[in-house]
C-alpha cells in the first residue's frame, strides 16, 4: 500500500507500507478516495527533526468502507463516508458535551497505530462514533465541499461558535489561510455585522471579501493593530478569531480586542507560554478560548447545509481548494502550500 511519510523537515515521500488491519472490534478500514494537505501539516514540514522511520501524514479524508470490525453494526463495506480529523466514541460524557477531540477513548490520525489519510487506506478506531455516511447519490462535484467538513471549514466554524459570534458583532479574523477564510464564512453565516480580515495575500483576501469580509487589513504587528483599532473607532473588535497559531498572531489578537471581548484560537499554537497579564488579557477583561475543533459535534448539521444548498454557490466551502495532485505527487502539494502558491491542495490517492 502507498502512503505518505514525513522523514524530516521538507522531506515528504510516498512509500510502500503494510496495509492496515482490524486491531479492535470497533475498527474499520477505509479506502481513501479524497484527501488533502492541511496548514497544520506545514509545522512539521518546517521543523521536524530527521527520522529514518518516518511519520504517517494526513488527517482529512473521504473514503469507502473496506472492512469493519465485529462490533461495528451501523456501517457496511462499500459505503461512502467522511471522517473528522480526530476519532471518538461519540457516546461518552465528554463527547455528549460536544468536545470529541478530548474523548478519553479517542485520538488523532497520523501515527503508526492508525496511519495517515494521505494514503490509499487508513484504520479508523471507534468507527461507529467517528465516521459519517454520505448519500449514495451525492454529486461528485460536491465532494470537495464535503471534505472541508473533516476539518477546515468546521475548524473555522468552531472558532466562531466558541466566540458566540452573532448579529451586531464586529469580528476580526487573523490569518488568510484556509481556516481563516473558513472562519470568515462561518462568522458571516452567524450574522456578524462587520468582519475584518487580517491577511496580505490578495487572491485569498479577495475570496474572503466574497465570503463576507467587510474590511481587509494587510498590515501586521503594531501597524496592523493600529489599523484595526482605527477602523473600529478606537474601540477594538468584539471578537477575534486567531487562525495562525504563532505568537505574533496571538499578540495581534489581544492588541485589537475590545474590552470585554473574546479571543477564540484554532490555529495550532506553536508555543506554550503566552501573555495573560494586565497588558494583554487581564486589563481588558478578555475571554480566551478555542482549541482543536470537535468537528464530529457539528458534522451532521453542516453536511445537511452543504447538501441542501444553503452553503452552495458563492458560499461553497470547497472553494478553499485551488490545486489538486495525485498521491504520488504529494511532495508537490506540500511545496505549493509552503510557498503559498496554493491555498489548500486536494489529493486523490
Amino acid at each position: 500500500m502507498r502512503a505518505t511519510l514525513m522523514f524530516g523537515a521538507g522531506d515528504v515521500r510516498v512509500v510502500d507500507v503494510p496495509e492496515p488491519t482490524i486491531l479492535e472490534p470497533t475498527d474499520a478500514i477505509v479506502r481513501v478516495t479524497l484527501a488533502c494537505v492541511c496548514g497544520s501539516d506545514l509545522h512539521p514540514y518546517h521543523s521536524m527533526p530527521a527520522d529514518e522511520t518516518g511519520r504517517p501524514m494526513g488527517h482529512e479524508f473521504i473514503g469507502v468502507v473496506d472492512q469493519i470490525g465485529a462490533a461495528v453494526t451501523d456501517l457496511a463495506p462499500g459505503e461512502l463516508v467522511v471522517s473528522p480529523f480526530a476519532w471518538a466514541d461519540n457516546t461518552c460524557p465528554i463527547c455528549r458535551d460536544g468536545f470529541h477531540t478530548a474523548c478519553p477513548h479517542g485520538g488523532f490520525y497520523g501515527n503508526w497505530q492508525t496511519g495517515g489519510a494521505q494514503a490509499e487506506k487508513i484504520r479508523v478506531p471507534q468507527a461507529s462514533g467517528t465516521l459519517v455516511k454520505l448519500p449514495t447519490d451525492v454529486d461528485e462535484a460536491r465532494l470537495p465541499a464535503l471534505l472541508t467538513l473533516a476539518d477546515v471549514y468546521l475548524t473555522g466554524y468552531h472558532a466562531a461558535h466558541m466566540a458566540r459570534v452573532g448579529p451586531g458583532r464586529t469580528v476580526t479574523v487573523i490569518g488568510d489561510g484556509a481556516v481563516g477564510l473558513s472562519a470568515v464564512l462561518a462568522a458571516k453565516q452567524m450574522g456578524a455585522e462587520r468582519i475584518i480580515l487580517m491577511g496580505r495575500h490578495t487572491v485569498r483576501t479577495d475570496l474572503g471579501r466574497e465570503w463576507g469580509a467587510t474590511d481587509v487589513v494587510a498590515e501586521r504587528g503594531a501597524e496592523g493593530i493600529a489599523k484595526v483599532v482605527e477602523l473600529t473607532g478606537g474601540e477594538g473588535s468584539h471578537v477575534v478569531l486567531e487562525a495562525v497559531g504563532l505568537m505574533p498572531a496571538y499578540e495581534q489578537a489581544y492588541g485589537v480586542l475590545r474590552p470585554g471581548g473574546v479571543i477564540s484560537r484554532v490555529g495550532v499554537p506553536q508555543y506554550e507560554d503566552a501573555p495573560v497579564g494586565f497588558g494583554s488579557l487581564f486589563g481588558k477583561n478578555a475571554t480566551l478560548n478555542g482549541g482543536p475543533a470537535p468537528v464530529r459535534a457539528y458534522l451532521e448539521d453542516a453536511l445537511a447545509q452543504v447538501l441542501d444548498g444553503r452553503l452552495g454557490g458563492r458560499l461553497d466551502p470547497g472553494r478553499v481548494f485551488d490545486a489538486e495532485t495525485s498521491l504520488d505527487d504529494i511532495a508537490e502539494a506540500y511545496r505549493l502550500m509552503d510557498s503559498r502558491e496554493s491555498l489548500k491542495v486536494l489529493v486523490r490517492p
